[in-house]
């Protein structure tokens, strides 16, 4: 029985590579994730309560793109 070194190597460093793949793709799931919700979404809201199908003039164009795309993508609007 012949055992190829080299057959051996290419199946450690792929099984190296895919455990360091699968890592940092699980990670980054998890790290989004935690970016997207929010810090305490059953906190009690702070200052002037609004009616949430009313909307306050100016705050659309208050928030940067980044806040806007993150809320679209936990909302989904």
């Amino acid at each position: 029985m012949v055992l190829s070194a080299r057959r051996w190597f290419r199946r450690a460093l792929f099984i190296v590579l895919m455990v360091l793949c699968t890592t940092v793709v699980y990670d980054g799931c998890q790290w989004l994730a935690a970016w997207l919700t929010p810090a305490d979404p059953y906190r009690v809201p702070q200052g002037q309560a609004l009616k949430v199908s009313s909307m306050a003039e100016g705050t659309a164009d208050d928030a940067t793109f980044t806040e806007r795309l993150r809320l679209f993508y936990w909302y989904g609007e």
